[in-house]
């Protein structure tokens, strides 16, 4: 009988001039959630310091569950806060389709306002 083992879960931190880029790789989930959740606590800037966009990559993400969506939502009120947009690149439809099912979609893609909310969701 052959085991399957879960894909590892990886992070790749990125500060550019104008960007941090966070690469996500493998399952984003209960376990690995909170890695997540440091790697952007951790290179977060505080509100109007620092560069002005989040980039979320996901072009090496296996799978995600719930755990997963609470922390991107929990990255939005994060970044809103620090006056930064959000962006998710990259995305499998395995995440397109889990954000559309919960109608997060349009609230984690949407450009911000530059007041603190959002717009009409677009490219972001």
């Amino acid at each position: 009988m052959t085991t399957s083992h879960p894909p590892a879960f990886t992070l790749t931190v990125d500060v550019q001039p104008t960007a941090l880029v966070i690469r996500v790789g493998g399952d984003l989930d209960h376990e690995t959630c909170d890695e997540l959740m440091r790697a952007v606590d951790q290179n977060l800037p505080g509100p109007g310091a620092g560069f002005p966009e989040l980039r979320l990559d996901f072009a090496g993400l296996d799978g995600i569950d719930s755990m997963g969506l609470s922390a991107l939502l929990m990255i939005r009120r994060r970044t809103d806060a620090a006056g930064m947009s959000l962006h998710l690149d990259r995305r499998p439809r395995a995440l397109d389709r889990l954000l559309e099912i919960t109608g997060t979609l349009e609230h984690l893609t949407a450009p911000r306002d530059g007041h603190g909310g959002e717009r009409s969701p677009g490219t972001g």
